[in-house]
């Protein structure tokens, strides 16, 4: 099927292509991803459309590591926390961090991820996609940003890299047609990769998706590792995809799709909305903003040493609800960076 053509404003749709996953990812059974193991041997992938599986191999290393925050106690956002709050520890060990951010003006980056495959055709997904967009579109601020990706049949594309022009955002999102197969793991683990071209501290990613992978190259626990590496919380609206972890008649968790897009959004410091009406929508698109208004930023730079992934905690003074990235891939902090 033909791109739908958009006006000469916009830029030219780009398709992302699938690249080697790194070699620290493993390739580990489903069951080990749902209860939140990782390993390290390598990733494995079933058959595409087209023969064998792609491989993805890129290794996201970075030299300056952002590290948003949000913090509650109970169902409240804690506000006017400084520096001196926080304590950060990389593989277990103290470290310090050069910036911090806590400004609830501040501008934001939002990557949207948004699913055409063919079921989203179904109900109202497509209008609560469309809402969703323009829900973020219509309370951007000064110097906010928004970049637009969407994957349908097997291929993920560019749509709109990295730009304030609202207009041009709108438009984009005008022209979504739902078509073919689904590959939401092939499509998650370029998240690092939209989210790198980023301009702001503040930056979050949105995948809109019913959940379905009928056509990906990865597995999901290998997309999962792959979103560590992004500098985003990636928040999930799961349109009709249901709870996590329901429970059967035996009082027994049952996995579904949910629980995958669940973990997804947890290992990178965001959350997943179940979506199945239009209040579901409102209070989901609601919650998130508040997470971004309320979002601190803590960055330092990396040092020597080797490529690999690096587990970070964020500790606060007095409080226990912390929301975080789990760990980014790349070097250590650097040695004496300044708090």
């Amino acid at each position: 099927m033909a791109h739908i053509l958009l006006s000469s404003r916009l830029q030219m749709k780009t398709r992302l292509r699938p690249r080697a996953l790194p070699p620290l990812l493993a390739a580990g059974s489903l069951l080990a991803f749902l209860l939140g193991g990782s390993s390290g041997a390598q990733v494995q992938g079933g058959a595409g459309k087209d023969g064998p599986a792609a491989e993805f191999a890129d290794s996201f290393s970075v030299g300056y590591v952002l590290v948003p925050v949000v913090v509650r106690d109970g169902a409240r956002y804690v506000k006017g926390l400084d520096r001196n709050d926080f304590a950060l520890k990389v593989d277990g060990r103290p470290a310090t961090f050069e910036s911090f951010e806590s400004r609830a003006d501040a501008p934001a980056s939002l990557v949207l991820l948004q699913d055409l495959s063919g079921s989203m055709d179904a109900g109202e997904r497509l209008i609560w996609s469309r809402s969703a967009a323009s829900y973020f579109l219509d309370q951007a601020g000064a110097g906010d940003e928004f970049a637009i990706a969407t994957f349908s049949d097997g291929e993920q594309r560019i749509d709109i890299p990295f730009t304030e022009d609202l207009g041009a955002l709108r438009e984009a999102v005008a022209t979504w047609k739902p078509w073919g197969k689904t590959a939401l793991h092939d499509a998650v683990a370029h998240v690092p990769e939209l989210s790198g071209s980023g301009h702001n501290p503040k930056r979050f990613a949105l995948l809109i998706t019913d959940g379905v992978d009928n056509a990906s190259s990865i597995l999901p626990e290998a997309a999962r590792e792959l979103v560590r590496s992004a500098q985003v919380p990636v928040y999930v609206l799961g349109l009709d995809s249901g709870s996590p972890y329901p429970l059967n008649g035996e009082g027994k968790k049952v996995y579904r799709y949910a629980d995958v897009l669940n973990l997804l959004a947890a290992t990178s410091g965001g959350r997943y909305f179940s979506v199945s009406s239009t209040l579901d929508l409102n209070l989901a698109l609601a919650a998130i903003r508040d997470d971004l208004r309320h979002q601190y930023v803590l960055g330092f730079a990396t040092g020597d040493g080797s490529d690999r992934f690096r587990r970070l905690e964020i500790q606060v003074v007095g409080r226990r609800a912390v929301l975080f990235r789990r760990g980014y891939t790349g070097p250590p902090p650097a040695v004496g960076a300044g708090r």
